[in-house]
């Protein structure tokens, strides 16, 4: 076991210290934003919000928040190996690109994203959380996903759906539609949990397959995926990957914080590694980048 480790440590200390130095310019973005997205993750702001949902469609400002926050808000992910940091990696200089972010929650990422010079159009089905999305990108969208989508004025350079596929009826249906959506040289960005992680196989061995509040069993989660099936379901879509790499399980989230330093992140780096060295069974996530087929 030791001789196998020193020869993974060898083969991948080099690309591991590239990973880290990209990966951490994303994470230092996070953590700017995390700032005002840490109480309940909500805020406000002034922007167009389309409500895509009702019989009359028109551009206008949600009303100001009620106090009532929409169920499981759905913060960004601060650790530099997340799907978040992963995917903010890839999208580098936006230069004007138009990007649409599906299942955008209360729009940090877009803002983000908006930051860097995308003109952002973010898409989310809880009225709640687009009306926090409102000021942090472009453009602000109200509609349910498992349904058909409405006019969104395409096309797209780029679209992102981070972790959001779980959650949806038909993610097939929706891929379908958003690839429809891309300019032709244009890039789909999505990332999902990994039902076939170590710790899920072990749990089912022991007869449990409980949900939890977050995590690869988030009770809002309809549908899961491998490897495999992840692969197959970009297939189906027309899709081509381009690249498919692997986030761990987020360590940091896990071990208290009096634990945290830099032995924990030098085992997170470890860890990081694996996920993407044993996708099948170690990663949390996958992430992939892909482009419609072209038909021979």
């Amino acid at each position: 076991m030791i001789t196998a480790f020193r020869f993974f440590a060898g083969q991948n200390a080099v690309g591991l210290a590239q990973d880290i130095r990209t990966l951490t310019q994303a994470k230092t973005e996070i953590e700017t934003t995390d700032v005002s997205s840490q109480q309940n993750c909500l805020t406000s702001g002034e922007g167009r919000v389309r409500d895509a949902s009702s019989p009359t469609v028109s551009p206008g400002p949600v009303p100001p928040s009620t106090g009532t926050v929409s169920p499981a808000p759905y913060c960004l992910k601060r650790d530099r190996y997340s799907s978040h940091s992963v995917i903010l990696s890839y999208l580098r200089d936006g230069r004007g690109q138009r990007l649409l972010d599906v299942g955008a929650a209360q729009g940090d990422l877009a803002r983000l994203l908006t930051q860097r010079g995308y003109d952002v159009t973010a898409i989310e089905g809880d009225p709640g959380l687009a009306g926090t999305a409102r000021g942090k990108c472009r453009e602000v969208v109200v509609a349910d996903l498992d349904r058909p989508l409405p006019d969104l004025h395409g096309p797209f350079d780029v679209v992102v759906c981070a972790d959001i596929l779980e959650h949806l009826k038909n993610p097939l249906g929706v891929l379908l539609q958003v690839s429809r959506l891309l300019s032709p040289d244009g890039n789909i960005i999505v990332s999902v949990p990994n039902i076939a992680h170590l710790w899920i196989r072990l749990q089912m061995c022991c007869g449990r397959f409980e949900y939890t509040e977050r995590g690869i069993l988030d009770g809002t989660h309809l549908r899961f995926f491998t490897l495999a099936s992840f692969r197959r379901l970009l297939r189906e879509a027309g899709l081509e990957i381009l690249e498919l790499t692997a986030t761990p399980v987020p360590l940091l989230l896990i071990v208290p914080k009096r634990y945290h330093g830099r032995v924990l992140d030098a085992v997170h780096a470890i860890n990081a590694a694996f996920a993407r060295a044993w996708k099948t069974m170690l990663a949390y996530q996958f992430v992939a980048v892909t482009r419609r087929r072209v038909s021979a």
